[in-house]
């Protein structure tokens, strides 16, 4: 039997049933707020009307807000208040009174936010917590008005009366003149659904708009549910597929002598889609779909998927979305060869480039977890540390901008040969679509992969990346994909207590014991000092949202996980000496080593690099070199993994450190007051 839906639709209504009444009192009457989210559908006639008033005094309703001839939002005076206010019965009246308009046309068939600000003396439209403009009106309360004057008047919408437009409202509240418009606006923001606009080879996108899918391939799609202002939400619902004749709306019909027109794989098996709804993770569910070669057999009819949540049994349009239409063409047509995506042709982005260099392709042969660097014109020799039992740690550089050399296509094939290379469930275009995004794009695929594939898979991808991106460190940032993902996604959950904005000093507590966990270390705690630094990653202020919380969340995991670890978790327990004190930015570092001797260093995490970039987690030395100059090396520690017990021999990292030439002493940060 199927449970409640998480998602509560008593809070959306018909916009036909919205009905207030604001009482007016003249000796103390200053102002009120009208404020709504409102999902206007389409309407046959125009000028029409959105909300109407009406009062005692009055036989016949007058328009309070509608959308002009060209759907423009006007706001109209109150009868009750305003001279200026429109004749009921004249339509044309609409126009020729003064008014507050938006300039642009009012988008149906989405969330907008509309306040609506009514004075004695003046009126203003806000859209979206945007202010519109104001028109200033002359009062029908006069010196002489009876201090005991009191009206009610009601504001309310009608449907089928030739000038109402149809749509749905939510959370509609009169404020009070203390309260500002624009506060409503992030207060319990609407709900809806949407396709993400596709970043697969997959999927050609013609220029009307029109997608063109190979009939037997699958394709991934991600749905989001999302509030009004963008942020994904969080709610424990399931969305189901079904694949629709884009001209009718009608169903598919599956033929009797072949397989159903419309598949979701799950963990390498193949549902019909209506059978296997997909959970949201993190308010986002990724589909794998897999269409019938539909459009030959069906006289080049044009299709359309349409994405739904089973669990809401009435008609809500923005609790259910439709993908552009689709053009399915046979894998045997000759004369239509799939076009690579152009997302695929991007230069990498600056900040994130890996190499994957001749030199680096033919260690990586002998040792995957070797990773050798060109910087510019001049080759950076690696500082290696052995200790007789193979633990050993480098440092490199720490640079924003990589160079890029690829490897030659030659010297793919001659991997391929000397591992072994076989085709896995995730497809080599996967590979290569990774090894070439930017971060967002990583973090996408990996939620899409994760969703989709088993351990064993995630892993077998992780090793395919790393050894065609010549960089060791991308296989483990996907091997925490799932664990980060999951465990980031419960945080969040018992923080938030499904609240879209939670106060920051009721966020510490949660965000320390989590970390505490990850990190294998109940013995210290964080700091007023690391929070801070936490509260600039996120970029939040007196409240976090899911979004701020996100990005603080995929640089503390790594972290965390980094210090799990069996020759970090020493270091970052030591009290005395303090040989990592804590989350420092760069310019903390560099200003506590000014006037410092020769070698002296201080160990940070870098906080300029978040999951899924390859360096996520690892150490940066910051140094006084013998020029007297501060340098920034990244540490990156090789071989390690996350028992304590593989390195009962290993010489202890502080000590590699320490037998490095360039250092020689361990500085302090210094804060300043």
């Amino acid at each position: 039997m199927a449970g409640d839906c998480a998602i509560d639709t008593k809070k959306y209504s018909l916009l036909e049933d919205f009905n207030v009444d604001v009482e007016v009192q003249s000796h103390d009457f200053e102002s009120f707020s009208l404020c709504f989210w409102v999902y206007l559908l389409d309407s046959t006639t125009y000028p029409s009307t959105i909300i109407r008033q009406v009062h005692s005094d009055m036989s016949v309703s007058a328009p309070f807000l509608v959308l002009d001839e060209n759907k423009k939002m006007m706001l109209l005076p109150l009868t009750l208040l305003h001279k200026e206010a429109p004749d009921p019965v004249n339509i044309s009246s609409w126009t020729e009174v003064p008014n507050v308009s938006t300039t642009a046309e009012f988008p149906l068939q989405k969330w907008v936010h509309v306040g609506c600000e009514v004075s004695r003396n003046y009126m203003r439209l806000h859209i979206c917590g945007e202010f519109v403009g104001e028109q200033v009106l002359t009062s029908l309360m006069t010196n002489g008005t009876n201090l005991d004057w009191a009206r009610k008047i009601s504001l309310f919408s009608v449907g089928g009366d030739g000038y109402s437009v149809q749509g749905f409202i939510h959370c509609a509240e009169v404020l009070p003149s203390n309260v500002p418009a624009n506060y409503h606006y992030t207060k319990d923001p609407p709900l809806w659904l949407s396709v993400d606009k596709p970043s697969t080879s997959e999927i050609e996108s013609d220029e009307d708009g029109v997608w063109t899918i190979v009939g037997g391939t699958f394709c991934s799609l991600d749905v989001v549910l999302a509030n009004a202002i963008g942020q994904p939400v969080h709610k424990d619902v399931k969305v189901v597929a079904s694949l629709l004749y884009a001209d009718s709306g009608t169903p598919v019909e599956k033929r009797t002598d072949s397989e159903a027109p419309l598949l979701v794989r799950y963990e390498g098996v193949e549902f019909t889609a209506e059978d296997k709804p997909c959970n949201l993770l993190n308010g986002c569910a990724s589909f794998k779909l897999k269409i019938s070669q539909l459009s030959p057999m069906s006289d080049k009819r044009l299709f359309c998927i349409k994405f739904e949540i089973p669990e809401v049994k009435a008609y809500y349009p923005f609790l259910e979305t439709v993908t552009n239409q689709i053009r399915c063409i046979s894998r045997n047509r000759d004369s239509i060869t799939p076009k690579r995506s152009n997302h695929i042709n991007y230069l990498l982005d600056r900040g994130e480039k890996e190499r994957a260099s001749s030199n680096g392709i033919s260690d990586i042969r002998r040792s995957s977890s070797m990773k050798r660097i060109r910087l510019g014109e001049e080759k950076v020799s690696q500082s290696e540390f052995g200790n007789g039992n193979g633990t050993s740690i480098q440092w490199k550089p720490q640079n924003h901008v990589e160079e890029d050399n690829s490897s030659t296509d030659s010297e793919n094939t001659e991997i391929k040969q000397s591992t072994g290379f076989r085709r896995y469930t995730i497809p080599d275009s996967m590979i290569f679509r990774y090894c070439l995004a930017n971060l967002i794009e990583r973090s996408l695929l990996l939620k899409e992969i994760t969703n989709n594939s088993s351990d064993e898979e995630v892993s077998q991808f992780a090793d395919q990346v790393s050894l065609y991106s010549g960089c060791s460190h991308h296989g483990y940032q996907i091997r925490m994909a799932r664990k980060l993902i999951a465990e980031g996604t419960n945080a969040w959950i018992l923080i938030s207590r499904n609240y879209q904005h939670v106060h920051w000093d009721n966020v510490v507590i949660e965000i320390e014991e989590h970390f505490m966990r990850i990190a294998k270390c109940s013995s210290r705690s964080l700091t007023h000092q690391d929070f801070e630094l936490l509260r600039r990653i996120c970029g939040c202020y007196e409240y976090i949202t899911q979004e701020n919380f996100e990005k603080m969340w995929c640089w503390l995991f790594p972290v965390a996980s980094a210090i799990s670890r069996g020759l970090i978790n020493g270091m970052w327990r030591s009290v005395s000496p303090k040989w990592i004190e804590g989350f420092v930015t760069k310019e903390e570092a560099e200003r506590s080593l000014q006037n410092q001797e020769p070698g002296t260093f201080i160990l940070r995490f870098p906080a300029s690099r978040s999951w899924p970039h390859p360096d996520a987690g690892s150490l940066v030395v910051t140094y006084v070199g013998h020029d007297l100059l501060i340098h920034h090396k990244l540490l990156a520690i090789d071989h390690i993994c996350d028992s304590s017990e593989r390195y009962t021999d290993a010489k202890p990292l502080q000590d590699m450190l320490l037998a490095e030439p360039e250092l020689s002493r361990l500085g302090r940060i210094v804060r300043g007051s």
